[in-house]
């Protein structure tokens, strides 16, 4: 009993950071470290406290999960951010203890040419949940108010449009029984430049950095007005853009997954007792003579 109240009350204790985070945000206050009061310093969370907290919250995902699978909800989350906000990170992290079948992650890649001539946001409908399913879009249909604007990929008419429209189809998303979730991660100027420069030098990385990182390095300003822009025409009661900071990797995962978990409604599943049935030994078979090649053990 001891160990689930605790789990609760550690529950609440990052609830509570991450609501007041998005609240401060989304009320107006300035987003961008650069000309947002200093935050009190924080000590840097332990390896272990920091996988201590985590496993609890896999646990508190394989609950949900199981009430997704068990009442046929559609979960549908929305990660943006800036280019290295800890987007693919934080969804890792989520997805890692869970079932591929039930938590879908889905990264699109540029338009192809029939994509470009069909209504803008209808390459992401297709990938919207069906029953039982929780999607997870790293980057959405918001590209359209934030890259597409700010790289020249659409007009600004094309953006202003979608951003009249998207409220509408975020209503009819809500109204048709979906759980709708959006998560901006916000990272500080020094970090990205950090966090590129580590990308240059890691070749477990380097995959991450591509020509449009660069490019969008230079417009940080241009960037920040497009996501005040965005967050202004759709943060709306049904739909509400929830803000992270991400400086601290391992703060803004746990952060990000606990507020997560008190947007679902779920309940624990009753667990049953099972029992092992007893394996069948005994028998005349003795296996074939194959000529199986086996893998080298080097390690």
């Amino acid at each position: 009993m001891g160990k689930k109240q605790d789990r609760k009350a550690a529950k609440r204790a990052l609830d509570a950071e991450a609501s007041a985070s998005a609240a401060t945000a989304v009320a107006g206050e300035p987003a961008d470290p650069a000309v947002a009061d200093e935050p009190a310093p924080k000590t840097k969370l332990g390896r272990k406290a920091y996988e201590r907290e985590m496993r609890q919250l896999h646990g508190e995902l394989v609950a949900m999960q199981e009430w997704v699978k068990a009442t046929g909800a559609r979960v549908c989350i929305v990660f943006e951010g800036r280019d290295t906000a800890g987007k693919g990170g934080t969804i890792k992290r989520i997805t890692e203890r869970v079932s591929p079948r039930v938590f879908k992650v889905v990264a699109l890649a540029a338009p192809t040419e029939r994509e470009r001539s069909q209504m803008y946001i209808q390459r992401y409908i297709g990938h919207f949940p069906a029953a039982g399913e929780v999607v997870i879009f790293d980057r959405s249909w918001y590209n359209r108010a934030g890259v597409e604007r700010v790289m020249g990929f659409c007009t600004p008419e094309q953006a202003d449009r979608f951003l009249e429209q998207v409220p509408s189809v975020e209503k009819a998303m809500v109204e048709s029984g979906m759980i709708l979730i959006k998560y901006w991660l916000e990272v500080s100027p020094d970090e990205q430049t950090r966090r590129l420069e580590r990308r240059m030098n890691d070749p477990r990385k380097v995959w991450k950095l591509t020509d449009m990182d660069i490019k969008s390095y230079a417009r940080w300003d241009d960037y920040s007005k497009a996501r005040d822009t965005m967050i202004a025409a759709s943060d709306t009661s049904w739909a509400p853009w929830f803000v992270a900071a991400t400086d601290d990797k391992e703060r803004g995962r746990l952060n990000i997954i606990s507020h997560l978990l008190s947007q679902v409604p779920y309940t624990a599943p009753v667990h049953r007792e099972v029992e092992l049935p007893k394996r069948r030994t005994g028998t005349k078979y003795r296996g074939r003579d194959l000529p199986l090649k086996w893998v080298p053990e080097r390690f």
